[in-house]
């Protein structure tokens, strides 16, 4: 058994302007509580656009929803002459609490490179945050390289070289999974996540290896439960069901459905 808290965490991509982001936020925090979803033990946060962020904490604060708030990037500058950037001391101030980190749509559509990733991880740990690094495998490298060997050495390089290591989250995204209905199974998400474990822990000691992992690509209400009965998956990245405050607290409350 694990004292790992599971962690929904629900990115909304390019998806609704900051009333739609309130109407949704309403309806998810009212459907979990209505149910007595015990946020102490499983964590739900969600990611909206940057141009939600404000409306979507002043929110929550205000309402005292116990959801928490992500962001779906990080600069990797405090403050400068970088148009269109956010900074992590900007999104602090904002009360977020998570951040994504090289996310597959960022590697594939902003080149974002391994250095890249590892100096917004660095720049998420100065200003607080709690970077959530994705990792996954495209068709084409399941296929070359196996499953594992691209979300390990994506792992290990976000990791390599801080002078230490600070809270944070590995989410498993199979690209090939990604909005496209496929799904791997649970059985693979496991061996996935047991692989990035160890080498988390022969890279950088056992400690570090005790972070959440999650799984992400095409989850549901319906299958969340099967990825979350191993115990080295430790809660999921959601994508469009996300959207749906129904279908995404459905996934929220995987623990009402399940047998431990």
């Amino acid at each position: 058994m694990t004292n790992r808290i599971p962690l929904i965490a629900g990115n909304w991509k390019m998806n609704l302007d900051h009333l739609q982001a309130i109407a949704l936020i309403q309806k998810l925090s009212w459907t979990l509580e209505d149910a007595d979803h015990d946020f102490e033990e499983v964590e739900v946060a969600v990611f909206p656009p940057f141009t939600d962020l404000r409306s979507a904490q002043t929110l929550i604060d205000a309402e005292k929803f116990k959801l928490k708030l992500g962001a779906q990037d990080i600069s990797a500058h405090d403050s400068g002459a970088f148009t269109g950037e956010v900074s992590g001391s900007l999104l602090s101030k904002l009360d977020v609490k998570f951040v994504l980190v090289g996310h597959s749509e960022r590697r594939q559509y902003h080149s974002e490179s391994d250095q890249v990733v590892r100096d917004k991880v660095a720049a998420a740990w100065k200003h607080g945050l709690i970077p959530i690094i994705c990792v996954g495998e495209t068709l084409e490298e399941l296929e070359t390289q196996g499953q594992s060997a691209v979300p390990i050495s994506q792992t290990i390089a976000a990791l390599t070289g801080h002078e230490a290591l600070g809270e944070f989250v590995i989410a498993y995204e199979p690209v090939w999974a990604i909005g496209t209905g496929k799904v791997a199974t649970a059985e693979e998400a496991a061996q996935v996540a047991t692989a990035i474990r160890a080498a988390i822990s022969a890279n950088f000691g056992e400690s570090a290896a005790e972070s959440r992992i999650l799984y992400g690509g095409s989850v549901k209400a319906n299958n969340v439960a099967g990825f979350l009965q191993s115990d080295q998956v430790d809660g999921v990245l959601v994508g469009g069901a996300s959207l749906d405050a129904e279908e995404f607290a459905g996934i929220s409350r995987f623990k009402k459905h399940i047998v431990l």
